[in-house]
């Protein structure tokens, strides 16, 4: 019996798929565990050759996380022997029973046989062909389940990793610290630095094993070495299976106010009037906020301070790399130094943030994004950590263009169609944004079933506005409705 998130893995969907199945009745479920005959059963499409070699362990890996587009290593040699060792000790212990279970048995039949052959009691000898029959089965050789030899695999390939007291669950592979697998499955674990120095990534081991895969300088107590307590920032998980007490954050409320002096990474055109902006953070002072926050970003041009509040556009699981999208604006100061190449790569701009409250609830219904010009920026965020968490049935995204560039990154949303069962959109173009988003809202009503989904809107105050109204009118609850006007 396996967990939901568990039974996503080895079927490479997400959560949210299995969900749909288990909800339409095409997947059994118990307590919310699957086993792996149901998995089987409704997943029977998978067909892997019988070897026991490197070769057949990593193609079992690549085609069990075929569906994801983010790269896969192994973990270090060290954490690959402890989990080796912690497998092979488990299946000694099974072999260990199964051997006194056999026994045990074996005895038993011998004591009926005797026992029927002095005796004309029909009970003993129909007991006596039950244990026959019962060993020819129990020893008869039958087809090994495939997912429950996967899920073997990837306990030695990967980490099965529990947040309490949320729950939460996520993978953890490769080289990964703890900190860095939880933002990339979109947790809002707490930290502060990264890099061992803070200590605000403090975490409690419940049950598992960790290792250390770089220095920290944090002092931790003697009382909480004894507790158990770990730096998610400075430790990977040592064992298959790993329970940890973390902080987390409820909302935006939880994350702090920052100042943080970055530097250009780069300033690249994305089109004709917008431009990406590349901030790059300290090692040692990362930005902490949550996908589609924004932030307040001043620079030096010319002698003079420019400042402007713009949307992040990156995912926070990379909270180094932080990127903006810039429209070519007459009122914004600072647009107007990056369009006229005032800013160059390694200039410092100071951060300051985030602010907004334009982030993902929870919650488990489909995700619909509807976005108008530079009202993507926010959006991306978001998009990312839905697919990060995987916990959402569907998600879709309906982008308004109002000017030339509108759909400065259509190529990366044809990727993200392509690549994901769960993704789909549609590009929109028109003048006025009050008339697009009366066409959108159309197009969501055709497309998808209206009261049943969440709906994130950005763009201009007309496009939310129009884009409101009529989501008001085709029913859908206050509360399942999340703006931000540009």
């Amino acid at each position: 019996m396996l967990t939901i998130w568990r039974a996503a893995q080895l079927v490479g969907v997400s959560r949210g798929v299995l969900q749909k199945k288990i909800r339409d009745g095409e997947l059994e479920s118990s307590d919310g565990l699957v086993s792996t005959e149901e998995l089987l059963r409704v997943f029977s499409g998978v067909d892997f050759e019988e070897h026991g070699d490197f070769e057949r362990v990593t193609r079992i890996k690549e085609q069990a996380f075929g569906r994801r587009v983010r790269e896969r290593m192994l973990p270090s040699q060290d954490v690959l022997a402890q989990r080796l060792f912690a497998q092979s000790e488990e299946l000694a212990d099974v072999r260990r029973h199964l051997q006194s279970y056999h026994d045990l048995v074996i005895t038993l039949r011998a004591r009926i046989d005797e026992a029927a052959g002095a005796s004309e009691s029909k009970v003993l000898h129909e007991l006596k062909d039950f244990v026959e029959r019962g060993l020819s089965n129990a020893l008869a050789t039958k087809t090994a389940n495939i997912y429950a030899i996967m899920d073997d695999v990837l306990k030695v390939m990967s980490s099965h990793v529990t947040v309490r007291p949320s729950g939460r669950e996520f993978a953890l592979e490769g080289h990964d610290t703890l900190l860095q697998a939880g933002l990339s499955a979109g947790l809002r674990l707490n930290y502060g630095c990264g890099n061992g120095t803070c200590g605000l990534c403090k975490a409690r081991v419940i049950s598992g094993s960790v290792a250390r895969v770089q220095a920290f300088d944090y002092p931790l107590s003697e009382a909480e070495k004894l507790q158990g307590y770990t730096l998610l920032c400075a430790h990977t998980a040592a064992s298959s299976e790993l329970v940890i007490e973390a902080l987390e954050a409820d909302g935006a409320q939880d994350i702090p106010a920052q100042q943080i002096t970055t530097r250009v990474r780069a300033v690249s055109s994305l089109g004709r009037d917008t431009l990406l902006l590349h901030l790059q953070t300290p090692r040692t002072n990362r930005l902490r906020f949550l996908a589609g926050q924004c932030v307040t970003i001043s620079a030096t041009c010319g002698g003079d301070e420019v400042r402007a509040d713009y949307p992040i556009a990156s995912c926070p699981c990379d909270d180094r790399n932080l990127h903006f999208y810039v429209a070519r604006e007459a009122g914004d100061p600072l647009a107007r130094s990056l369009f006229a190449d005032a800013l160059k790569a390694g200039d410092a701009v100071t951060v300051w943030g985030p602010q907004g409250d334009f982030v993902l609830a929870e919650s488990q219904r489909p995700l619909v994004f509807a976005a108008c010009d530079l009202g993507f920026a926010p959006m991306k965020g978001l998009m990312e950590h839905a697919m990060a968490a995987e916990g959402a049935e569907s998600i879709s995204l309906y982008w308004l263009a109002t000017r030339a560039d509108g759909h400065f990154l259509a190529n990366q949303c044809r990727a993200w169609t392509d690549a994901l069962d769960n993704f789909d959109h549609a590009l929109f173009a028109d003048a006025d944004a009050g008339a697009g988003a009366r066409a959108v809202v159309q197009a969501m009503r055709a497309d998808v079933f209206v009261a049943d989904c969440d709906f994130y809107l950005a763009g201009p105050e007309s496009f939310v506005d129009t884009m409101l109204a009529g989501l008001r009118s085709a029913g859908v609850p206050e509360r399942q409705i999340f703006t931000m006007a540009l």
